[in-house]
C-alpha cells in the first residue's frame, strides 16, 4: 500500500467517525502537569509545531471492551497527531508526552510527507495508583508516505483496524504493537511478517522484542568496535578486535534469521 500523503494514511485506519475528537492540544497541557524536566521543556517549544487529538477509542463510541486489571488500565485508547519541525528529539518528545497523558496513546509524529508511529506499554505504578510506568516505547523508522520500502507499504497495509483483535482494548492496542515490532525486525530482516516469527518460534511477540532488542545492542557494539578499530594502529590488536566484530556479525545473523 502506499497511501501518498497522511489523509490517505489517516482514512486507511479505518477507524469510524463516533471515535473522532480532532480537537488541537495545548502545549500548556503538557507545560502544567509537572512532568517535564527543562530539555523536555526545550523540546516541546522548539520541535514541536503542533499537536491534534485525533480520535477517543472508547466503548460508548467503538464496539470493544475496557480491559482493566490491577497493573493496566485500558479503558480507551487515544489517538494524537504531532507534528515536528524537527526530529532529532523525537524520542523524548514521545516519552514525555506517554508519561504525560494518562491512557494508551498512539502517536502519529509527521514531518513534511513522513510518518513515525510510536506505542508504549503502560502500567499502573503499584506505590502510587495515581501514576503510570511507561515501559517498552516502541518507534517506526520515519516512513516516506509517497515512496516507502516493500516492508513499509505492507505495515501501511495492515494498519487498518478491522484487522485488529477487538477483544478489548488491550489486545487491540497490542495489535498494533505488534505491527510495530514487526516492522522493526524488517528493517533488519528485510521482510515484513506479522508474527510470523513468533509462529515458527512458538513464543508471544515479548520474546521477538527481546530478539530485537538484543540485535540493536549488537549494532551498537559492533559500531563501537568499527570506531577502535580506525583509530588502532597495532596490528595484533586490530586482528583481535576484527575477530571481535566477526563473533558479533555471527550472533546477529543468527537472530535475524528468528525474526
Amino acid at each position: 500500500m502506499t497511501p501518498g500523503t497522511l489523509e490517505s494514511f489517516i482514512d486507511h485506519l479505518s477507524i469510524p467517525k463516533s471515535c473522532e475528537l480532532n480537537k488541537p492540544v495545548f502545549k500548556k497541557l503538557f507545560l502544567e502537569n509537572g512532568v517535564l524536566d527543562i530539555a523536555d521543556k526545550t523540546a516541546l517549544k522548539d520541535d514541536v509545531e503542533k499537536i491534534r487529538w485525533l480520535y477517543t477509542l472508547k466503548p460508548a463510541t467503538i464496539n470493544i471492551a475496557a480491559h482493566v486489571d490491577s497493573e493496566r488500565d485500558f479503558s480507551e485508547v487515544a489517538i494524537l497527531l504531532i507534528e515536528l519541525t524537527s526530529t532529532k528529539r523525537l524520542k523524548r518528545i514521545a516519552t514525555f508526552m506517554q508519561r504525560s497523558i494518562p491512557y494508551p496513546l498512539v502517536l502519529l509524529f509527521t514531518q513534511g510527507n513522513q510518518v513515525c508511529l510510536s506505542v508504549a506499554d503502560k502500567r499502573i505504578n503499584q506505590a502510587d495508583k495515581e501514576k503510570w510506568v511507561v515501559e517498552d516505547i516502541l518507534y517506526t523508522d520515519w516512513i516516506d508516505l509517497a515512496a516507502p520500502t516493500a516492508a513499509q507499504a505492507a505495515f501501511l497495509g495492515d494498519c487498518n483496524i478491522n484487522s485488529f483483535s477487538f477483544t478489548n482494548f488491550l489486545s487491540f492496542y497490542k495489535s498494533l504493537a505488534d505491527r510495530v515490532i514487526a516492522i522493526n525486525c524488517a528493517s533488519h530482516s528485510g521482510r515484513y511478517e506479522q508474527g510470523a516469527a513468533d509462529n515458527i518460534a512458538n513464543t508471544p511477540s515479548e520474546g521477538r522484542l527481546e530478539r530485537l532488542r538484543e540485535l540493536e545492542k549488537l549494532n551498537l557494539k559492533k559500531a563501537e568496535i568499527a570506531n577502535k578499530l580506525k583509530k588502532e594502529k597495532q596490528l595484533g590488536r586490530q586482528v583481535e578486535l576484527n575477530t571481535q566484530v566477526k563473533k558479533i556479525n555471527d550472533e546477529i545473523e543468527k537472530i535475524r534469521e528468528t525474526i
